[in-house]
Parts: C-alpha cells; structure tokens; sequence
C-alpha cells in the first residue's frame, strides 16, 4: 500500500510525535493497555460516533473539549466501558482524577477513550497501574509514539500511525502527525476507531473543527470493514502552537497546503486500518467517477465497498460483475444501467467488466485470465464510471474472509 507524497507534503518519521511540544507514552497487561498523550493546553475539536449508545468515555470528552482546550488524553483498549450504567460513567471520572493528580493536570482539560468488548465493567485493578506506568514514560521520541499506537490496538495486527511536514502557502512548515486503531465494526460513517491527531500550527478550535470535519468526509467516513458502527469512535486533533506558525491566511481561511495535509494524513491512516481489517487478506479501494453530485457518488462508492458479497467474491478472488452492479442498484444514487461501466485494477493492469451497460463477458472482449490475476492481488481496485456526471468519491475497504467470523465468534472468550 502506497502512498506518494506530494507538493508540500512530506511524509516524515514519528507518528503523533513528529509534532513539536507532544509527549506519549503505552503500556500493556495483557489484553489491557493505556496510551497517554500530552501536549499542554491546546486547541482541540472532535468528531465522534453517531451511534445512539454511546459510551461513558465519548460523553466525558464531548463534554471535556467544549472549552476548546485539552492538554491530556487517556486511551485505554481492551474495555470500551460502554452501556456500563452510572458505575461506568464513576469509572471514567476515576481515571480523569487519578490522571489529574499523578500529572499534575487540570481535570477539566483530560480526555479519555476507550476501546474493547463492550458491556463490561472497567477493570480499574488493571487500569489505574497501567495510568501510572506510562506516566512514568512520556516522552517525545519516535518509540513513544509507536508505544501509544501499540497500547490502543484490540484485534489490530499492526500499529498505525503517520505524520507529515507541510509548507504552508507562505512557505513557514508545521507537522501534522496522528495515530489510530481499528480493523473492524468498521462502516463508512466513522468507524470503530480512536484516532489522535497533533499539529504544532497556530490555529484555534473552531478552525480546527473545520478543517477536521472536511479531512473525517473523504477518509474515515469512506472507511469499510464489516458494516458495523461502534459506540466508542472518537477522533481528537489538537494544535499546540509550538511552531508558532498561523494555519490561519489573511483572508481569515484554512492554508490549503495545511488542509491538503490533513487530508492526506487521514487518508493514510483510514488506508492503514483497511489493510488491517479483521481477518483480511486484500485491500479493496472504490472509485467512482461520472457522478451527478459528490454525494451520489459516495452512495454508490460506499453501497459498494460496504457489501458483504462483494467483500466475499473479493476474497474468493471472484471478477464477479454481478454483485458489484446489485451494490450500485441499492445505494440509492441516479444511475442509468445502460451507461455503467465497471473496471478492476491491480497494480498496472486493468480489465474491463462492463462498458456502458454491455458485460464484456458475453461479447468476446472480456479477458477472464486477466480478470483472475488482478483478483490474485493484495490490493484490488473496483473502478466504476457511472456517466452521470462529473464529480467522483473513493471509499477504503477490505474483503470478508473466514478470519473475520473467528475473530468475532470468539471475542469475549
């Protein structure tokens, strides 16, 4: 999985800590683990789950970030501490204070997240231990970072993290770095997933909700595992100011080469967690083009990358035609069926499976071997030109293999 960097966007190493003034630090026992960051009284804004069962750790920091100002964040994984009752909501209480004395930091300016099997008390015997062991490690290094990335994974394989340097249209550079989990109770509308964000630029909270909510529309609301929507997603981006270089231009507007930043940064990490789905063997990526709105063209891309059967043909390294054009029928968007064209793409081979409402399989063009070999890959590209007209949408996914139904039969035991 490839990811090129482009003008004024340089991908550097350090994750969350490539970001001036940013310590973190993770821990684990078991199957329990906390990552602490800190980065004192910045500017922060947050996009959460919009599942109506919320848990007690997303309603303590929406709660926590209206003031626009965080400077600590607490994540533990392996409980979600969610439909956990008033003891839960104790519990989160428990963690902010105790976070609050061990640092020396204003409660009102803690956030907390959590991730993990939902229903079940917060084990506290396990977790205040872990709070107060990686207080003991926070640092900004390159290993602390990852540490943090590590703390949060549940059935993750891999950590997952990413920074960038960008130069800003007046040529003064800031960092942009992030870490994340998830891989699956994945749907394209967020997605079950703790994601941190940093930038040492100069911006305050209500411009960085802006420019988070337009990076969250084309990467972690176009992210695809299973369908499902967790209770606990919570994306935080905060800004220290370290640098001391405005994002802000003189017409009161995002720097475009910040937001590009941005943009790109969630887009690397929604990839990340694609890649990493529960049980996945293939990397599925969704491109719409022709659309008559941008919005018609996430329904379809998102109708189609969200599909079990298509998930399942994928993995059965299938060219089936059929399951793709049934996903763009029910996504709700303008389509005409006589003008659809429908690719796959793998690397730098590409084959035709209808064009313009015609299956190639029944004229003579249609290349089955070829077909077959781009399924063989580990990242496959569906392509669909809808003729509608001019705008496109991308969606990330995954296939759905036997993996996925082990992993999730099996994990409260």
């Amino acid at each position: 999985m490839s990811n090129k960097d482009i003008s004024n966007i340089k991908t550097i190493d350090g994750g969350i800590c490539a970001v001036k003034g940013v310590k973190a630090a993770g821990v684990r026992n078991g199957k329990y683990g906390i990552a602490l960051i800190l980065s004192e009284n910045s500017y922060v804004a947050g996009a959460f789950t919009s599942n109506k069962i919320t848990a007690a750790p997303v309603d303590h920091t929406k709660n926590t970030i209206k003031d626009g100002k965080i400077s600590l964040i607490v994540a533990n994984s392996g409980n979600a501490n969610c439909f956990t009752g008033e003891e839960g909501i104790e519990d989160c209480k428990n963690i902010v204070d105790f976070s609050s004395e061990l640092l020396k930091i204003q409660s009102g300016k803690i956030a907390t997240a959590s991730t993990g099997v939902v229903g079940r008390k917060m084990p506290m015997e396990i977790i205040s231990p872990l709070i107060k062991k990686a207080s003991k490690k926070l640092e900004n290094s390159i290993k602390a970072s990852q540490d943090a990335a590590k703390a949060i994974m549940t059935t993750d394989t891999i950590h997952k993290e990413c920074a960038v340097q960008v130069t800003l249209q007046n040529n003064n550079i800031v960092n942009i770095g992030g870490i994340c989990k998830g891989t699956g109770m994945i749907a394209p509308n967020m997605a079950t997933m703790l994601c941190f964000i940093a930038t040492d630029g100069k911006i305050k909270s209500e411009n960085l909700k802006d420019s988070l909510k337009i990076a969250i529309e084309d990467s972690f609301n176009m992210l695809s595992v299973d369908g499902d929507e967790s209770t606990n997603d919570t994306v935080l981006f905060f800004a220290n100011s370290k640098s001391k270089n405005e994002i802000i231009d003189s017409n009161g507007e995002i720097d475009e080469n910040f937001q590009e930043g941005l943009n790109f940064l969630c887009k690397k990490l929604a990839k990340q967690m694609a890649y990493d789905g529960e049980g996945a063997t293939k990397f599925i990526e969704v491109n719409v083009i022709g659309a008559k709105t941008k919005n018609e063209g996430r329904l379809v891309a998102k109708s189609v990358v969200n599909s079990s059967l298509v998930k399942t043909a994928i993995f059965g390294e299938d060219p089936n035609w059929g399951r793709i054009v049934v996903a763009i029928g029910y996504s709700k968007a303008e389509i005409d069926p006589e003008n659809i064209s429908i690719s796959l793409s793998a690397n730098d081979d590409i084959v035709d499976l209808v064009k313009d409402g015609e299956i190639l399989a029944y004229d003579g063009t249609f290349n089955l071997k070829k077909a077959e070999n781009i399924m063989k890959n580990r990242e496959i590209k569906i392509i669909i030109d809808l003729k509608q007209g001019f705008y496109s949408a991308t969606t990330y996914g995954c296939d759905l293999s036997y993996d996925y139904v082990k992993i999730n039969a099996e994990y409260t035991t």
